[in-house]
């Protein structure tokens, strides 16, 4: 497959479609994994053949098949194909993991943990805060600035997938450790450096992806938290907790930011699971 093909297809993601930097990074690895192929149907089939005996997830294996289908979409769109490669190709069944979630005290004793006053403490705070209170992404959550909040109004501006814009509700208590993190550690961590970037580093330069895993890994370990630990599972807590206590799907959904309602409801078959073990734990006839 010509490296100009797929150079010119991540410029048509990135132009017209808007997609961000990770989505194109997805795509591009994904079709580079396939350069030693020819795009025909058999060539795909033997690829996807390929990617079982590597031991590759479904889910990653249709992911690839997914990247194929749109780069033969838009070699159709430019004309430089006649019919689609891909038309045939189906994907793998995948198996719906349930979102892990952290219990509401498990939840609570991460997010407190950063408790002393020194400049990355109170930052760290503030990142945990606006996680656990606005479910936003991670990817979101690093690209924020400071222009996209407003503590007045408690709510955050955040560009989710494709670069659709949403507004986010945060409580207080994130937006008290928002005021903190603003007031008396964000400038020490700046130093004379500018920068429109909400949270930065130890260096005053935007927080990474990477530093954010680590913020939360930290955290996790400090507290004892058995779970598993990342961004998303906030973003799982976030969701599973607001509906535990009875808040409407669409209402989740729209905070959330998913375009399926389909991608919200698996949040409330884990709300039944969590009902299922309470039950069985502490029902005689259960």
């Amino acid at each position: 497959m010509q490296k100009k093909l797929i150079d010119d297809f991540i410029d048509y993601l990135k132009i017209e479609k808007g997609y961000s930097k990770n989505t194109l990074d997805s795509y591009r690895r994904d079709l580079e994994n396939f350069s030693e192929f020819e795009l025909t149907p058999d060539d795909i089939s033997s690829f996807i053949r390929h990617l079982n005996k590597l031991g590759m997830a479904s889910s990653t294996i249709s992911r690839h098949i997914a990247s194929l289908k749109s780069f033969s979409k838009f070699l159709l769109i430019e004309g430089l194909i006649d019919t689609d490669p891909t038309e045939d190709i189906v994907f793998p069944k995948v198996s719906k993991k349930l979102p892990k979630a952290l219990s509401m005290e498990d939840a609570a004793s991460v997010v407190e943990s950063p408790s002393r006053r020194d400049k990355i403490s109170l930052r760290d705070r503030a990142i945990l805060e606006v996680l656990y209170g606005s479910g936003i992404r991670a990817s979101e959550l690093i690209n924020l600035k400071i222009n996209d909040i407003n503590l007045d109004s408690g709510f955050i501006k955040c560009f989710g997938k494709g670069s659709k814009e949403r507004i986010v509700p945060i409580g207080n208590p994130a937006i008290d450790a928002l005021k903190l993190y603003l007031n008396l550690s964000r400038k020490r961590l700046l130093k004379k450096k500018e920068s429109q970037f909400l949270f930065l580093d130890r260096k005053g330069d935007p927080l990474t992806r990477q530093g954010l895993w680590f913020i939360i890994k930290k955290y996790v370990k400090k507290t004892g938290v058995k779970s598993s630990s990342s961004p998303h599972t906030f973003r799982h807590s976030f969701a599973t907790h607001l509906l535990e206590n009875g808040a409407d799907l669409r209402s989740v959904q729209e905070m959330l930011g998913h375009s399926n309602i389909a991608t919200t409801q698996i949040y409330t078959n884990v709300s039944r699971e969590r009902i299922k073990k309470v039950y069985r734990s502490a029902h005689p006839r259960a």
